[in-house]
């Protein structure tokens, strides 16, 4: 059939309807995993997200008949009252997080919100695009198939795009918050499929508006966390996640978090008399990385600090550059998300006289690394591995570019969260022992008699030299820079045995190389749910419920 004939045969308006619709439904595939990443984490509300919008979708296009035989029309015109509702009925099931655990939580609050709008997007779209394009005479498998793996392959690239999209504006304004482009993508719905039937969303909205804490911005989330002695005092969705700062008004502590984790926090309690020049961090792994300082030298001849420079890959709320930077030494610190790094200098007294590069870690290094490269003296890898570690950081060609960067007789400490006993930690282990070839590590407290002893943090101290092994100076007392917490924790203690990461499974790596960081996906589901059960002991479930 020649092209200008088969256009004249389409019927455009149902065409532009149903491609629209599929290109909505694209769009909020991203959006329906950011909803869920403050109360799951980002890792888990991705885990079976692909699966069941692939089984939700399939079936509305092989039922598209019986649905339309059986709700007719109609059933196209409540597609914009469901996307009114999802919001309510999501907001609604994460009140219940902590009852219905995870991973099953993101699976039930998307099968009650976000998979019967792909099923009936789907039909109906399909239906709209089959019809239009009045492929009858070409027999039954044509007009079946084509318009199948059009529609398959347009929601395909619109998903694709759509994340590109949404990771840049999530948090520019309200409009490109979560719940705003949830709205938003309601009205939009409306805006393709004008329906009467549309009165049946004012309950919903009454309710956003009335008794969802997030339209009420900061007041409202205080309103539904201040029983449980917390207040936000700062929040906003970023390119990594959704950033927020807390106030434990109780025991007397602030924290940054990043969706479903902590990225640090530190003590606020007023003591009188005591006034360290550094604040007091409530996690010691943030005091033990400071021991970098301590590692004795290859040549004998003690460092000076007024005359080295530390390279610090990952900000959280800024404790161990802070102290670098008070020690008088010229700090750079990298961290991708310019929000992270705002909160950290507003609410964490992050000294202002450090270099601040704003960019991907990888980026940065590899282009210090081809210019003419700083050598430094220190370098803190200190990035979020909150069960859903970025791997790109950890794989030998991003570690051995930090190589590079390093003195001769310079020192690396690289902080690692997880699971001692699973495979992602020991690849990391491995593989930063492949680059560096005198590691030293510790775990940040004894290994209790619990049933999550195995997930802690840990820190690797390493050597760019093999000449000489890892050795600490004793400290003196400036290097506690008058805080407790560094003279009760700046020293590393708890040494664990490389040899227990010695062992991987048949199907594995001995070391994690840039083009296989795809394979650790599967593997971070388990420590990711770890670190979620492990967070909900840390802070009130009402606190993460609420974000």
């Amino acid at each position: 059939m020649p092209v200008q004939d088969f256009l004249r045969r389409v019927d455009g308006r149902r065409f532009g309807s149903g491609m629209a619709l599929l290109v909505l439904l694209a769009f909020y595939s991203p959006l329906s995993k950011l909803v869920l990443s403050p109360i799951y984490g980002s890792h888990p509300a991705d885990i079976f997200h692909s699966f069941g919008v692939a089984i939700s979708g399939g079936v509305g296009w092989l039922m598209k008949d019986q649905i339309l035989r059986r709700f007719g029309r109609l059933g196209g015109l409540l597609l914009p009252v469901l996307a009114f509702w999802v919001p309510t009925l999501q907001y609604l099931l994460k009140q219940q997080s902590s009852k219905i655990g995870n991973p099953l939580g993101p699976v039930i609050t998307e099968l009650f919100g976000y998979y019967p709008l792909v099923l009936l997007t789907v039909a109906y779209a399909g239906k709209q695009i089959q019809g239009s394009l009045r492929l009858e005479a070409q027999g039954d498998l044509v007009t079946e198939h084509v318009p199948l793996i059009g529609t398959y392959m347009l929601y395909s690239v619109g998903e694709h795009f759509a994340k590109y999209v949404v990771s840049w504006v999530v948090g520019t304004n309200f409009l490109f918050t979560r719940v705003g482009m949830q709205m938003l993508m309601a009205t939009l719905y409306a805006a393709v499929i004008p329906s009467k039937w549309l009165v049946l969303a004012i309950p919903s909205l009454l309710f956003s508006l009335t008794s969802n804490v997030h339209f009420a911005g900061i007041s409202g989330v205080n309103s539904a966390i201040e029983h449980e002695g917390y207040t936000l005092l700062a929040r906003q969705e970023a390119y990594t996640g959704y950033i927020s700062v807390l106030e434990n008004n109780n025991d007397g502590f602030r924290v940054m978090r990043c969706d479903h984790s902590l990225l640090g926090g530190q003590w606020t309690k007023d003591i009188p008399g005591y006034r360290p020049q550094v604040e007091d961090p409530i996690y010691a792994v943030f005091a033990m990385l400071e021991a970098v300082r301590l590692v004795e030298p290859d040549h004998g001849t003690p460092r000076v600090d007024a005359d080295s420079k530390a390279l610090v890959i990952g900000l959280g709320i800024g404790t161990t550059p802070s102290a670098l930077i008070k020690h008088g030494i010229e700090t750079t610190i990298v961290e991708i998300d310019p929000v992270v790094h705002k909160f950290a200098t507003q609410y964490f007294n992050l000294p202002s006289n450090h270099i601040p590069v704003i960019q991907d870690a990888v980026k940065y290094v590899k282009k210090a690394v081809d210019s003419n490269p700083i050598q430094y003296d220190y370098i803190i890898h200190d990035v979020f591995t909150g069960g859903a570690e970025p791997a790109e950081l950890f794989t030998y060609e991003f570690l051995s570019n930090l190589n590079s960067l390093l003195k001769e007789d310079g020192v690396i400490a690289i902080n690692y969260a997880g699971d001692l006993t699973l495979y992602p930690t020991g690849l990391a282990v491995r593989t930063i022992k492949a680059v560096f070839p005198s590691c030293r590590i510790f775990r940040e407290a004894p290994s209790p008699d619990e049933e999550d002893a195995n997930f802690t943090n840990m820190v690797l101290f390493c050597k760019k030299s093999s000449s000489t092994p890892i050795q600490f100076r004793d400290p003196v007392p400036a290097d506690y820079l008058g805080s407790k917490s560094r003279e009760s924790y700046l020293v590393p203690e708890h040494e664990l045995d490389a040899s227990m990461f010695s062992h991987y499974p048949k199907t594995g790596r001995a070391i994690l190389r840039a083009k296989e960081v795809g394979r650790l996906d599967k593997f971070q589901d388990r420590s990711a749910l770890e670190h979620w059960f492990i967070m909900r002991k840390v802070i009130p479930d009402a606190v993460w419920e609420n974000w």
